[in-house]
């Protein structure tokens, strides 16, 4: 895929976090099935961190700079082609959300009550 085309990008994103990946994920035990996990999952990876603190806008596959988006598509056809990765690459997704919820709650914690 030619990271230049925009279009053709975000199709292949589309594709496969929409229909792909959920469509093969009963058969693989994988413990997501929906599309907004699937993107959730290669976004933060692409990312390495939570894509929400990296990529202005919604959605983010609209907004995401073009060596992001590049990467999430690698990720994701790089577990559409063995599998074996999707649960290491969850775990980190969700590790990172739980210390940004954490990090938060500490920061809300420290603030002056009225």
């Amino acid at each position: 895929m030619d990271i230049d085309d925009r279009a053709a990008a975000v199709a292949r994103w589309l594709d496969l976090t929409r229909t792909i990946l959920p469509a093969v994920a009963p058969a693989r035990r994988w413990p997501v099935r929906n599309d907004h996990c699937f993107q959730r999952i290669f976004l933060d990876n692409a990312c390495e961190g939570v894509w929400y603190d990296h990529i202005a806008g919604r959605p983010a596959y609209a907004h995401a700079p073009r060596a992001i988006l590049a990467r999430a598509i690698a990720l994701a056809e790089t577990v559409l082609a063995d599998g074996s990765s999707l649960d290491m690459l969850n775990r980190r997704s969700l590790a990172w959300r739980k210390a940004r919820a954490a990090a938060a709650q500490r920061s809300n914690a420290d603030q002056p009550t009225e």
